[in-house]
Order: C-alpha cells, then structure tokens, then sequence
C-alpha cells in the first residue's frame, strides 16, 4: 500500500485533532454535538469502520480508549458532567444524518 504525502498529512492531523480533544476535557461531547454534528464517540465509530475497512480487528471500546486517552468508562467518571435541559433540548432539534 502506498501512503501519499497528502495522506500523511491528513493522518497528522487527525492525530493532531484527537490530542486537541484529550486535552481539552472541559468540552463535552453534547456541546461537540451541537455545535458540529460530531463528537469523541463518532470519531471512535468511524475509527472502527475504517479499521474494519482495512481488514483489521479492532472492537469499539478500543477505539474509544485511543480517542479518549484512556477507558471510555474512566473519561466519563473524571470529566463528563450531566447534560441540561437546554443541551438535551438542542441535541433532539437539531439535524439528524
């Protein structure tokens, strides 16, 4: 397989992207959601899919863990807060893929 430059750049930045949000866990993922239709879980979805689509082996909680920086689980504990009324309500309005 043959790795283009450019494609190299995009993994770059993907990696680049996925420490940006370890760092910064006083985002939460219903805000990321609101407000750009994605979040850590999609990444992590679309990580496994696209491992899958290359033939290798790689479950979701595995995933997680390498977007995460850690267990989901344990991410969650440490830092995920509930949801208000109003994230929730924004979260059911807005546009669905």
């Amino acid at each position: 397989m043959t790795i283009t430059p450019n494609e190299k750049v995009e993994a770059l930045v993907l990696k680049r992207l996925i420490k940006h949000l370890q760092n910064r866990t006083d985002v939460q993922n219903i805000d990321m959601m609101n407000l750009t239709g994605f979040c850590r879980n999609c990444l992590s979805k679309w990580y496994k899919e696209e491992a899958v689509n290359l033939g290798e082996n790689i479950n979701i909680d595995d995933a997680k863990t390498l977007v995460y920086g850690m267990p989901h689980a344990e991410w969650k504990k440490k830092y995920q807060v509930e949801a208000t009324p109003e994230q929730i309500a924004e979260f059911n309005n807005s546009p669905k893929q």
